[in-house]
């Protein structure tokens, strides 16, 4: 294998390289097998070793996904309990003012949950409803009652 088209990896660097991407191993494996000496091929057991640690990247990399829908997943079903509940909602900015509404609906926006909440104060905004509000802006909720 030529020197320059892969580098050695040091017992140090071990950490650096469990992170690597389904991408950046395709790509060393093809940058090693193309540039591998034909008169020393890989032996078995090694290309064996390789292919069961892209097996494991692999299924890494679908565990992880699974998780990430599990917790999006459990996010809305908590989130649900919110729906009829009157919320105190943070202002959006500093010069804002927090308002207390009840909560309409529930979305779901790039893996976030966002709610609708109805402006039931006795501002000017009082009777619309304002939505797209993140659960971080949820400042308090009313018990009892609802």
């Amino acid at each position: 294998m030529s020197s320059s088209s892969v580098a050695a990896v040091s017992p140090g660097a071990a950490a650096q390289v469990s992170n690597i991407s389904l991408q950046n191993f395709l790509q060393i494996l093809s940058t090693q097998l193309t540039n591998q000496d034909p008169l020393k091929p890989l032996d078995d057991q090694e290309f064996l070793a390789q292919i069961a640690q892209f097996s494991t990247l692999e299924q890494s990399a679908a565990l992880n996904a699974t998780v990430n829908q599990m917790f999006t997943v459990q996010s809305v079903a908590q989130t649900v309990g919110l729906i009829g509940r009157t919320v105190t909602v943070s202002p959006a900015t500093s010069t804002g003012t927090p308002f207390i509404g009840q909560v309409t609906a529930i979305n779901q926006v790039s893996g976030q949950v966002e709610l609708t909440v109805s402006n039931s104060g006795s501002s000017s905004s009082a009777g619309s409803s304002e939505s797209g509000i993140p659960l971080s802006r949820i400042s308090s909720i009313q018990t009892g009652g609802n």
